[in-house]
């Protein structure tokens, strides 16, 4: 009978919680379809395929340019000869003609800058687009891992109430027979309806974690893959904190758009001082024009030109000498945009560190705590039996195991999401970190 409550709550663990679950959906699978159908992953991605049409973009300001122009006029003229008795003479023709126009910048140094900061605009795209893949695998594994906890704790909840029954159950006979007090009979009565009580909370928070899972990955998994049962976590490599630091200082994918950004507002300080640089283009044209009519006759001519254009430009209003102190002041905006950027990465590589290093100090403990618990309630049942503990012993032994048995399960999830957090911090989150954790997945 001593041991008959650990045994009823194991099977209820591994058999009602998660019996469903031996050939559910794995992280890899939810990442997966995650990056087919997050709303947010996919703004990114036209948010890349947009900011990648800057090259060309900025391109085009150092290849030449063409253009046709053409027109047809209709005219009516009258003319009068300045002598007695002149009479008017009236003209009607038709005046048409068509030019195309070469251009090719030789020197426009602001076309030159703007191409270099199209260059700087894609790696400022791409670090974006790495930004949103790598939030993307934090909030799916999130999401996920919050579905394995509230499955847990629904599952805790349903064999711990399944103890308590047992234990009201074993109250009552032994008032019956007179070996206890009705007190003991209320106590696990009272037990019983808290725990139910936690149940339906806990039916209702997995259904809101499966619901906020299926914003992420578009539809609702029969089941998810959980921790294999006793897995080991490896800490950080490398295990020191101040190199995660480093790492994310430099190569944090926030850092490293906030450093693209600082290059761009540098270069408009050139952009825009050389408003007062000549310009020096090459200009070819070739057209034809036509006028006259059948009465009077006509003239038909054609033209083709080759030359350099020279545009030194004076006085503007001021316009150019305010831009330049513009774009001044927008360089230091993003300078102390990008010291902020670094300032914060290094804020989550620390935190994400210390919450990596606490969670596998925390599972050790609760861990160890796990077995004095079970220990505790074995001493504590069969105490009961022999008449040396009452039933309120017994039933808060049951509550310290089930929660320390909870809070273990939840300790393992947060120190894993806490080391994709400090991956994605230092800039280093893929797929293979997503893999690796998919292998501690039974």
């Amino acid at each position: 009978m001593r041991r008959a409550v650990p045994l009823m709550i194991a099977g209820c663990l591994s058999v009602g919680g998660f019996a469903n679950l031996a050939h559910g959906a794995d992280l890899m699978a939810v990442y997966r379809d995650a990056i087919a159908y997050d709303a947010q992953f996919a703004s990114a991605r036209a948010a890349l395929d947009a900011g990648r049409e800057k090259l060309p973009q900025g391109r085009a300001g150092l290849l030449p340019t063409v253009g046709l122009s053409a027109s047809t006029t209709w005219n009516e003229t009258e003319s009068t000869a300045r002598v007695s008795g002149a009479t008017a003479t009236t003209r009607d023709y038709n005046s048409n003609g068509w030019t195309v126009q070469l251009t090719q910048p030789l020197f426009r140094w602001q076309n030159w800058v703007s191409y270099t900061q199209s260059e700087l605009a894609v790696v400022q795209a791409e670090a974006q687009f790495g930004l949103a893949r790598q939030e993307l695998i934090v909030r799916a594994a999130q999401a996920y891992f919050d579905v394995l906890l509230a499955q847990d704790t629904l599952a805790t909840a349903q064999a711990q109430k399944v103890a308590i029954a047992e234990q009201l159950e074993s109250a009552k006979r032994n008032f019956e027979v007179g070996t206890a007090t009705i007190t003991d009979t209320h106590e696990a009565q009272a037990r019983y309806d808290l725990t139910s009580a936690q149940e339906i909370a806990a039916l209702n928070d997995l259904n809101v974690k499966r619901q906020v899972l299926r914003t992420v990955i578009g539809k609702e998994p029969e089941g998810l893959k959980n921790l294999r049962p006793g897995v080991q976590l490896a800490g950080p490599q490398p295990d020191d904190i101040n190199k995660w630091v480093e790492m994310a200082e430099s190569a944090s994918a926030s850092v490293q758009i906030y450093q693209a950004l600082y290059e761009i507002a540098t270069r408009e300080i050139e952009k825009q001082r050389a408003g007062h640089y000549p310009t020096l283009d090459l200009v070819a044209t070739n057209g034809r024009s036509g006028a006259g009519n059948g009465n009077f006759g006509g003239v038909d001519s054609k033209a083709s030109t080759i030359g350099l254009q020279l545009s030194l430009p004076i006085f503007a209003g001021g316009a150019v000498v305010s831009r330049d102190r513009e774009a001044v002041a927008l360089k230091e905006k993003a300078a102390s945009d990008l010291d902020n950027a670094r300032r914060t990465a290094a804020l989550n590589a620390r935190q994400a560190y210390l919450g990596v290093s606490s969670g596998l100090a925390q599972v050790k403990a609760y861990e160890a705590a796990l077995t004095s618990s079970q220990s505790a309630l074995d001493s504590n049942k069969l105490g009961y039996e022999v008449g040396v503990r009452i039933n309120i012993d017994v039933l808060n032994a049951q509550s310290q195991l089930f929660d320390t048995r909870q809070k273990l399960a939840k300790a393992r999830l947060d120190t894993l999401a806490a080391l994709l957090k400090l991956k994605a911090a230092a800039g280093s989150l893929g797929e293979d970190d997503v893999a690796a954790v998919n292998a501690l997945l039974q």
